[in-house]
């Protein structure tokens, strides 16, 4: 088992329209080791957008951007690309089981081709000196068994020496993306395998992980752990984990500290002409559970989306919930 200082330790999962700049912002609030993740970005949309794709605030650092493609030759044009701008690492995704992305020829699919996820691989770490790691499934469809996992590390090992494990299989036909977090059953002891067989490389497991108590008990396993929906609904988890995880003289953060923190970024953005309600909508599940966390939802819900909406919406939210520690 590889020491503390593993960057991949905790991390927070790439999740389409949630992990933007914004909510990776809001998350730095709460921890400074988490690694965090952007959404997916195709090589294609980076290549050819009329806008910059890879902007983000260098305070949310280390931040890994997670990249969708399957062509080799792009995907080491864009590594270069977010290599310069300073990113930590660069993903890619073998583990998306939509349809537009199997259109696209990338996500889960791609399990089915081992040779070809080598070669992307062996193509962007060429190019850059940052980690190039790959998060797919156990399996697809069919191609279930703990062989066919087995093989599909052997083939790519050579050129990545990290892999993010999502424990569940995925169906590329029948169910949707949503179905395919929850119906497939999570199999972590296959992940677990997968680190003793492969000891020499760094295994994060990843999927309905939700507690400090479940993330250690993966450590005893694997070397990294990656949440999802429940660092996002509920990023009050995220204050614990640098305590819990890296530093036991870490401070604990509190969903009050980590919003009055934002409250010179928003103020920021504001006058740079970004909307409130694009960074609110990642504040809301900030107090779950806490009491005035239905009055904090309902009136960032109700008013971040006015025209002209300040950070006062905030601070009046603040006041539902302002004996909250």
């Amino acid at each position: 088992m590889r020491q503390t200082d593993y960057r991949g330790r905790f991390s927070v999962a790439p999740m389409l329209d949630w992990t933007t700049r914004h909510c990776r912002y809001f998350h730095r609030q709460f921890s400074r080791y988490a690694l965090l993740y952007t959404e997916m970005i195709t090589a294609p949309a980076i290549l050819h957008a009329k806008y910059d794709l890879l902007a983000y605030d260098p305070a949310e650092n280390p931040v890994a951007l997670q990249l969708g493609g399957s062509d080799p030759n792009q995907l080491a044009e864009c590594a270069k690309l977010v290599a310069q701008r300073g990113y930590a690492e660069i993903n890619l995704n073998v583990g998306c089981p939509s349809d537009r992305v199997q259109n696209g020829m990338f996500g889960a699919c791609l399990m089915a081709n081992a040779e070809l996820v080598a070669r992307c691989v062996e193509a962007m770490k060429e190019t850059v000196a940052i980690p190039v790691t790959v998060k797919h499934r156990i399996g697809i469809d069919e191609l279930d068994s703990y062989e066919f996992l087995r093989d599909f590390i052997e083939k790519i090992q050579p050129y990545c020496t990290d892999f993010i494990v999502h424990a569940r299989k995925a169906w590329l036909t029948g169910l949707s993306p949503k179905e395919n977090r929850e119906i497939p059953p999570l199999d972590y002891e296959r992940v677990y395998q997968l680190k003793r067989d492969f000891p020499h490389l760094n295994i994060s497991i990843n999927g309905g992980i939700k507690t400090i108590e479940e993330i250690k008990h993966h450590l005893q396993y694997v070397d990294g752990v990656m949440v999802g929906r429940e660092a996002y609904q509920n990023p009050s988890l995220l204050g614990q984990i640098d305590q819990a995880l890296f530093d036991p003289n870490a401070p604990i953060i509190t969903p009050m500290q980590a919003i009055e923190k934002m409250l010179p970024y928003i103020e920021q953005q504001l006058a740079e002409g970004v909307y409130l309600n694009h960074i609110a909508r990642h504040l809301l599940g900030a107090f779950q559970n806490c009491k005035g966390a239905r009055q904090w939802r309902r009136h960032l819900s109700e008013n971040a989306c006015k025209t002209g909406a300040g950070v006062e919406v905030i601070e009046q939210a603040l006041r539902f919930v302002e004996n909250q520690p």
